[in-house]
């Protein structure tokens, strides 16, 4: 039922304006024009954040920092095998997704390190990513506040991701 969800909201619209004689095909050339202009605006911000993101996984420092934060890790129940997924996450969608992938190639989805990496992937937000593309798109001047409430947000999501897949399926 719901593959028809999509097909029935695109003609649903498409109905709609032809029934108002709304001019559709020059709705949407101009939505389109909008659409690759916001693409445009946010590409370099983008490229830094994709740029960066592949310099800190090549160069080894995200392991370094795994290695560095392991013992408060594991004071805090976090299994070392999601580590690299809860300090990419907030940094890349698609960093984190590869990693989930690489993840899933080593442990299995159902286990329990599966499992947390699954709900994390679902319980945090890419926060640089989206504050980059935010702020450059708006033009945020004063962010001095935002960026920890951003982090404290991941780690309450990263932290309840643990606590929360071990209470309620591996006790």
């Amino acid at each position: 039922m719901s593959v028809y969800i999509v097909p029935f909201l695109f003609a649903t619209i498409l109905i709609a304006a032809i029934y108002r004689r709304l001019p559709v095909y020059q709705i949407f050339l101009e939505g389109a024009e909008h659409g690759m202009q916001v693409v445009i605006s946010i590409f370099p911000t983008i490229l830094a954040v994709l740029t960066a993101v592949g310099m800190l996984r090549a160069s080894g420092a995200l392991e370094l920092l795994i290695h560095i934060l392991s013992p408060l890790t594991e004071w805090l129940g976090i299994p070392k095998e999601v580590m690299p997924l809860a300090l990419m996450r907030p940094i890349s969608g698609g960093g984190s997704l590869g990693i989930l992938s690489e993840l899933f190639g080593r442990v299995s989805p159902d286990s329990e390190p599966g499992v947390i990496a699954s709900v994390l992937m679902g319980s945090t937000e890419t926060t640089f990513y989206t504050l980059c593309v935010y702020f450059r798109k708006t033009r945020v001047k004063y962010t001095k506040q935002i960026l920890p409430a951003a982090l404290l947000g991941d780690l309450v999501g990263i932290l309840c991701a643990v606590w929360v897949t071990r209470m309620l399926l591996f006790r």
